[in-house]
């Protein structure tokens, strides 16, 4: 037994005896509320009850980090060597853990944790884009393993994302993303942007683009910076998705939807400024255009079959501007001889 035991032991020693609570407290120097507790706990427990118990609050409510939560924080820096919003995103993802960035970094700063190398950029970045939702939208597809591809549509302007998982890269898997993409995207999409793959130059997918008055916009080959949105974010899901997943998991789509999900509504965006996709969008609602009016700014007579092959598509394109300057010449030749006035 400790002194603090002892003198405890004191206390309710001399309570017994005298059998007067004021009295001891004048003689020990200690309150009522001080002695009747520790005369309870003797009563109860015996020496046993004399020892001083922790006084941690059962919850603490407004305390963000424990000693698990830093734990899992700085495993995930050495072991993986991940940064504070990759190790924000996967708190949350598997561990339903939600914590803001800045805490994170309070904990790496804590434990004096090395920054991360920094990879030298040797021309500065010049952000754009587009000024409405829907203006613009990047798609993509990425091999993950033998018989997995992801599909990916993302927004120009908010960032918001589509994705989807299928066995192939083809015309009719093509076709699916996109009524998907149709369903999911909360604004009207005026022209889809993608890179040279044949599963988008498939004749039925061009088809389908044009019915839903979407204009079909492939990029140069060797040129990904023109589709840099859509190929940053498949590099995230690569390093935040794919590395912590089966891809063979029958459950994967389950799993992707979930991820699709965090990444608009949850997950802030350095590109954003800290903001999320649906927070972007928000800010935009005002100037966002309806389907009618994206329906009706469409001009059919402007679009045209695309090839694959860039030079072969180059030369079509300039036959077809050439054919229809002549038709856009003949009907003004035609306009102008029914306007003129018959010789008196």
């Amino acid at each position: 037994m400790g002194l603090a035991e002892r003198r405890r032991l004191k206390w309710v020693q001399v309570y017994e005896a005298c059998g007067n609570a004021g009295l001891t407290c004048r003689r020990c120097g200690i309150s009522r509320p001080t002695l009747r507790l520790w005369v309870r706990r003797f009563r109860k427990e015996g020496e046993a009850g004399l020892v001083e118990r922790s006084r941690r609050p059962k919850r603490s409510p407004r305390r963000k980090l424990l000693a698990p939560e830093r734990a899992m924080i700085l495993s995930l820096r050495q072991v993986r060597n991940l940064g504070a919003r990759r190790i924000q995103s996967e708190l949350r993802l598997l561990h339903d853990t939600e914590l803001s960035i800045t805490s994170v970094q309070k904990v790496l700063k804590a434990a004096r944790m090395p920054p991360l190398r920094q990879v030298r950029r040797v021309h500065a970045v010049k952000r754009y884009s587009r000024p409405i939702p829907g203006d613009r939208v990047q798609m993509d597809t990425m091999k993950i393993v033998p018989g997995v591809y992801q599909y990916t549509a993302i927004d120009d302007c908010s960032r918001f994302r589509v994705l989807g998982v299928y066995t192939r890269a083809t015309g009719a898997n093509t076709l699916d993303f996109l009524a998907r993409v149709i369903e999911e995207m909360p604004f009207p999409i005026q022209r889809i942007q993608t890179d040279r793959g044949g599963e988008f130059f498939h004749a039925k997918v061009q088809a389908w683009l044009s019915d839903h008055m979407i204009k079909f916009r492939p990029i140069p080959p060797r040129s990904p910076h023109l589709n840099g949105k859509v190929e940053r974010s498949q590099m995230t899901d690569l390093q935040e998705f794919w590395a912590l997943q089966n891809p063979r998991s029958s459950e994967i789509s389950q799993r992707i939807e979930e991820w699709q999900f965090d990444y608009n509504w949850r997950r802030p965006h350095g590109s954003l400024g800290g903001k999320r996709p649906v927070d972007r969008l928000s800010e935009f609602t005002a100037v966002t255009p309806l389907n009618a009016d994206v329906a009706n700014a469409y001009e059919s007579t402007n679009e045209r079959y695309r090839h694959r092959d860039y030079k072969a598509d180059r030369a079509i394109a300039v036959l077809w501007e050439l054919q229809r300057n002549g038709r856009r010449a003949s009907t003004a030749n035609a306009a102008d001889c029914a306007t003129k006035q018959p010789y008196a």
